[in-house]
């Protein structure tokens, strides 16, 4: 498992000194963590919810795989995913966009699994009194915060059988042996009807 939390990852900054090798040139901590995304067969990737889309380093962490597709670099491609999203509200977002950025690496999303989590709005001390934090969104104005109202994914149990059931799904996927090529194809379908919805 590894914690984004710490660790130095800029953004892509487009400047295309992967496309000969599909190795990024920037260096940060995301070099040291290269050789293990290529080397797994499958990924689960779990983010919060900001603005209702990524938080910044996971973000950063996705946009860095672009060093990996270029000339027909099929490191990637065929690979498996759970797509992993909490939010104060919602964990839908990040979950949408984390499978959006692995359909550009022509990685298939097995699953998918949201949640809601404990906005930082119930603990930053202001809770009670904003108007236009979390709390008083989902509980009205004058809200009293008390432990038993702070959502948390270990109060839901829909959302816990539904993680458990994604990771049975992943290891039967992958125990099955899939077929890389097969699930590339499909997801480069995928991707073209995608391109060609939003055209």
């Amino acid at each position: 498992m590894i914690s984004l939390r710490g660790k130095k990852i800029s953004g892509c900054i487009a400047c295309l000194g992967c496309v000969k090798d599909n190795i990024c040139k920037l260096e940060d901590d995301l070099t040291e963590l290269r050789p293990l995304i290529a080397e797994v067969d499958a990924y689960v990737i779990g983010a919060p919810n900001y603005y209702s889309t990524l938080n910044a380093a996971i973000h950063a962490f996705l946009e860095r795989w672009y060093q990996f597709r270029h000339q027909e670099g099929d490191t990637l491609w065929g690979k498996l995913r759970v797509a992993v999203g909490v939010g104060g509200t919602s964990g839908a977002f990040p979950a949408d966009d984390i499978v959006k950025f692995f359909l550009y690496s022509l990685i298939e999303t097995v699953s998918k699994v949201t949640g809601q989590g404990a906005a930082s709005c119930f603990s930053c001390g202001f809770g009670e009194t904003c108007k236009v934090g979390v709390p008083a969104l989902l509980y009205g104005e004058g809200v009293k915060i008390t432990e038993d109202m702070i959502p948390r994914v270990t109060k839901q149990p829909e959302v816990m059988e539904a993680a458990a059931a994604a990771g049975k799904q992943l290891g039967e996927r992958l125990r099955n042996g899939h077929d890389r090529k097969a699930v590339t194809q499909k997801m480069q379908k995928t991707l073209m009807q995608m391109f060609s919805e939003s055209a």
